[in-house]
């Protein structure tokens, strides 16, 4: 098979007006004492993200570090193929639909964090927004989620996000000295999240016709597969060909390859300290690393968790 060549970048710079509302945000607040800041931008940010919902044709909602960039850049790929969009700017809000308006508008959303939980509350509510809109949910193992979501909060995660996160504890704590299994015990961020955070999800959208589960480990293992369902879900097919070209672009090694030569825009896969690669945003790209990197206690611990309290449907448990 040949592989797919990309033609030369058609959009060095993609003006999204919803990122720059957001950003506008962030920065008109930034020199406010702490608490005024926060209160500010929790309310600003869930009026962006109302609005994003009500324009928005589909909702993405992922977890950080549950593959959502990936799945992101291989959507990009493809729909580069066809329309011709940027493949650097890998989309992040309404990107591909200001390159060509044929393409839908996505949400890109947590769904129940901070300010993005105005997207659960509208399926609490059963707002009749959401009937017209496809909807996809990323899973993946909570084990491997709490462990690599450790690394991106202590080296990745952007410090307003952290401060909004915080500002809900109970328990303050120091981001730089936390250990990784005290993250992964810690009920705010870790597994016990994590696991109610997928529950949340898979029991809210399994019964909707307009909603598409899929797991990182399906995507992983049958990337082409996958992404075949989840084009024909989204109403759009494409060939083996055009598959397979962005599983092999997507790959993890020519990610990291791409991402050490800084190809991207988006500041999400910008290489951060290349003498540290807990800050690299592609690493292992595989399924069950958390036991590497736990104890074999620590490992059984979390293994237990999901078998008593994860939806069985998700298969992620040991029986």
């Amino acid at each position: 098979m040949r592989a797919f060549a990309p033609r030369p970048d058609p959009v060095q710079m993609i003006i999204s007006p919803d990122r720059i509302r957001h950003w506008s945000i962030l920065y008109a607040t930034a020199p406010l004492p702490r608490g005024p800041r926060v209160r500010l931008r929790e309310r600003w940010l869930t009026r962006l993200q109302e609005r994003l919902l009500n324009d928005c044709d589909v909702i993405f909602i992922r977890h950080p570090k549950t593959g959502g960039t990936w799945f992101r850049v291989l959507l990009t790929h493809l729909y580069s193929q066809r329309y011709g969009v940027s493949l650097k700017r890998v989309f992040k809000a309404d990107e591909l639909w200001r390159q060509d308006r044929r393409l839908p508008r996505f949400l890109i959303t947590n769904g129940r964090a901070s300010w993005e939980r105005v997207v659960a509350a509208a399926f609490d509510a059963g707002d009749p927004r959401l009937d017209d809109k496809k909807i996809i949910f990323m899973a993946r193992h909570p084990g491997d989620v709490a462990v690599s979501w450790h690394r991106q909060y202590r080296k990745r995660t952007k410090a307003f996000k952290r401060e909004l996160l915080e500002a809900e504890m109970e328990q303050p704590m120091d981001f730089r000295q936390l250990k990784r299994f005290d993250f992964v015990q810690r009920p705010e961020l870790g597994l016990p999240a994590l696991i109610d955070y997928h529950n949340y999800w898979y029991r809210t959208l399994s019964p909707r016709d307009n909603a598409l589960v899929i797991r990182y480990e399906d995507l992983l293992e049958d990337t082409v597969g996958t992404l075949r369902t989840v084009m024909d879900f989204l109403g759009e097919s494409f060939d083996a060909d055009a598959l397979r070209a962005a599983a092999d672009f997507g790959a993890a090694e020519n990610l990291s390859r791409l991402e050490h030569s800084g190809y991207f825009h988006n500041s999400s896969l910008r290489l951060r300290d290349a003498s540290d690669p807990d800050t690299y945003k592609v690493r292992r790209a595989r399924a069950g690393g958390y036991r590497e990197d736990l104890t074999p206690e620590q490992a059984t611990w979390v293994e237990a968790q999901i078998d008593a309290q994860l939806d069985p449907g998700l298969g992620y448990g040991r029986t």
